[in-house]
Order: C-alpha cells, then structure tokens, then sequence
C-alpha cells in the first residue's frame, strides 16, 4: 500500500495510527537509512529488514519517504546512483518473493509519485494506492479541535471561522497556526488563546513578519495607491474572492499586502475568474501609472505570477481562441528529479505554435491591463479615498475598505478587547492600564 500526498497532509501520522491499531509488529524505517556511501550496505538492511518481518509475522513494514530510494533507475542528470539502484532492486526482489504462508504488508509514504520506478508501482507491488489529500473545511475544523485539546483556548475562539479562513492548509499547517497563536498570547502576556492572536498568527503564517522600514512620505504613497489598485480592481469585477485585508506595513519579502478570504474551497476554476485575478494582479501596476504616472519595480512578482496564469490559461486549459484545444505546455518541468533530459524533450510544440502562444499570453495581459487602468481611471476617487486612508491607519480591514470606497468616513481599525474567561476576574492593576477598546469584531463570513 502506498499512501500519496502533499507534504504534510497527515501520510506518516497514518502509518503511526495503523502502528496503533494493526495489534501485530510494526516496524518503521525511513527510505533515506538505506542509502550509503559503500555499494551493498543498503540491500543488506533491507534483506534483514524483511528477514526479520517474516520471523514476526503476521507483520506490517512502514518505509517513509519512498522516493529517497525508489526514483526511476538509469535516469535523470548523470545516469543513475550505484547503491540506491541496488537498494531499489533488493526492494524490488523482496516484496516479489514472498510465499503465501508469509503474511507481511509493506505500507510506504511520497509525495513524489510521480518519479517513483515503473516496477514499484507493478501489481503485487505498490499497486493499491491511497490518496491523502488536503483536507476540506470540515477536515480542518476537526484537525483544528484535535490541536486544540489542553490548550488555554478563550471563549471567543471559533473553530469553524478559522476552519473557514484557511483553505489549502494541510495538517501541519493548523498545528503551526496553533502554535503561533499560542506563542502571539505569551508574549502579550495573556493567559488564554484569543481569536485575535488567530488571526495575528494567519497574517504571519499568510503574509510574513512585520518588518518596520523606514520609508520615505513618496514610497509609502507609492505602496498605499498599489495596493488600493489590487483592492479596487478586485472588489468591482465579477467572481473575485473577497478583500479581507490591505496594509502597507512590510510583511516578509513585501512592502504591502492585499489579503483574499475565499468563500470556500476551489477544486474548479472558470475562465472569468481567472481573468478577474489577472486584472486584480495587473492592478497594483495599473495604480502606479493612473495616480502616480511613474511604474516602479514593485509589481515584480504580480507580473510573474500574472504571467504564469495567462501562460496556464493559453497553453494548457484552453481558454483562448488561438490555440484553441491544443495542450502548449512546456513538457517536462523537472528533469533532475529522475526523468530523462533532452534538447527536444523540455518542447512539445513548433516555433510557430510558441510564437503564437507567447503573442496570445501577450494580448491577454494587455488586455487585462488596460481594464485595470479603465476601473481605475473611473473610480479615481474611490482609489484616492482608499490610498489616503492607507496612509493614516497603514492597515484596513473589510470594513474600513467598503467605507473609503463608498465616500464615508473611514473608522479606525478595530481594536478587539480579550474577553474574560466565565468564573474568573482581571486584576485590578490590569483593569486600570487597560486602554478602552471596541467590543470584540464581528467574525469574518467567509
């Protein structure tokens, strides 16, 4: 049995659980202890490994990280590797050569099987395989509680909102989030977990570290109009994920932030809404040219990953009328992870399909550029009231935004109060060098 999966996603925790609850020997290895500098020293662990399995049997073997030794023999960057092929191959004879009255199951884990050796993956060998995805909103909810347990949660919690505000978070991911919170409370000094810290801990985990720089007046102008071009653009075409958040502080390797909060899990995408996150990619540049009339390097990345998705959009899901159903992709992407390499293997396409492959990419960003400038240029105001508002409070929520875009007068950010636990009291001390806050913000839909 082979169990297949994101990094994360809970593979070893199930080889753990079914160690638990099988009531016969388990023995557990990873791929990577059978792997040695001298030729032969590999297929001897794995011949006593099996030698010792059928002493026990019935037995159960966990082999973790299959791909360590179980990649494609003879292939890739410089042929193959002597003492992993041998590994391979002693693997290979093993699991083949067992007799009937021999009851031993080898369980393994990757989430590389993609590389994996055709003779792995024959019947009688790993054949029956067993996804281990990404889980859904209810999947996080309950990993969510799990992590949860014994842990100083305040009232204020809600399990299901933050379940709601994670999609493509895997297993790992949630315990971080935890982690984080926890962390966030003691260094505030709180004794319990409140959704504040949640949502501090996401924007970290999201978005990256508060990293203070000092700016000067025309850059943070400069950051404030982008990101309310990100903001504006997507707020008014169709099928956008809403705007949750936009800062100008710095997090991680940006100078701002536009947050998204996804109604819900996406397993499809259509073509208009792949167009609208062009557009709203497009729209940090678009900005810069309506209200400032310079471009500066900072729509670096939003460019990058606008053209990934035109690139994917044209070439390989059929969503444009020059190409039209045929697949334009760039073939194999990861030569050096066991595949074969060859001039003509990384093009499956002429040079006159490329060229009217890069023309269509080229179009299709044009295009959603100059809608970008066009929402732009009409709802000048809207993004001089937004980018103003950026510069005073330097972080808006979803409320704040829908306030400057309509023309009302923009509130401060909330600032939510810890709520004290049923049955317990703040010290008095506290009470006084509390700052009056708002009561604690509505939860965010998502």
């Amino acid at each position: 049995m082979l169990l297949v999966g994101p990094p994360g996603t809970g593979k070893t925790l199930l080889a753990r659980a079914v160690a638990g609850e099988a009531g016969v020997p388990f023995f557990s290895t990873s791929a990577s202890e059978f792997v040695e500098m001298f030729v032969g020293i590999g297929a001897s662990r794995v011949r006593d490994l099996f030698n010792q399995a059928r002493r026990n049997s019935p037995a159960i073997i966990f082999i973790d990280e299959l791909d360590a030794i179980g990649r494609q023999r003879g292939a890739g960057l410089g042929g193959g590797h002597d003492e992993r092929e041998q590994t391979l191959n002693q693997i290979l004879v093993e699991m083949d050569g067992f007799e009937e009255s021999v009851n031993v199951i080898v369980v393994a884990a990757t989430n590389r099987a993609d590389v994996l050796d055709p003779a792995l993956m024959r019947p009688g060998r790993f054949d029956r395989q067993v996804t281990v995805d990404l889980p859904d909103v209810r999947g996080r909810e309950a990993i969510l509680r799990i992590h949860l347990k014994g842990k100083p949660v305040a009232p204020d919690v809600e399990v299901s909102v933050l379940a709601r505000q994670t999609p493509g978070f895997a297993g790992a991911n949630l315990a971080n989030l935890v982690n984080e919170a926890a962390l966030h409370a003691a260094r505030k000094g709180e004794k319990h977990i409140h959704m504040v810290h949640f949502r501090e801990a996401l924007d970290k985990i999201v978005l990256g570290t508060e990293r203070p720089l000092l700016m000067t007046e025309r850059d943070r102008t400069v950051i404030a109009y982008h990101e309310s071009g990100h903001a504006l653009v997507a707020l008014m075409l169709p099928e956008s994920d809403p705007v949750n958040k936009v800062t100008i502080i710095p997090r991680g390797r940006s100078l701002g932030v536009t947050e998204y909060l996804p109604e819900g899990d996406r397993f499809n995408y259509s073509r208009q809404y792949l167009l609208t996150m062009i557009a709203g990619l497009l729209g940090g540049r678009a900005a810069e040219q309506v209200a400032i009339g310079e471009i500066t390097t900072g729509a670096e990345n939003d460019l990058q990953r606008a053209t990934q998705l035109a690139r994917n959009m044209v070439g390989r899901w059929g969503m444009s009328a020059e190409l039209g159903l045929m697949f334009a992709g760039d073939g194999n992407q990861n030569p050096f992870l066991g595949r074969e390499m060859g001039m003509h293997g990384s093009r499956e396409h002429s040079e006159a399909t490329a060229a009217i492959l890069d023309q269509t990419i080229r179009h299709l960003l044009e295009e959603r550029m100059a809608t970008a400038v066009r929402i732009l240029t009409e709802h000048r105001d809207a993004l001089d009231r937004l980018a103003q508002a950026l510069l005073k409070y330097e972080t808006l929520d979803k409320h704040c935004i829908q306030a400057a875009i309509r023309g009302e007068e923009v509130p401060p950010p909330e600032r939510p109060r810890f709520p004290t636990p049923p049955g317990q009291t703040r010290d008095p001390q506290d009470q006084e060098q509390e700052t009056p806050v708002n009561p604690r913000p509505e939860t965010i839909p998502a």
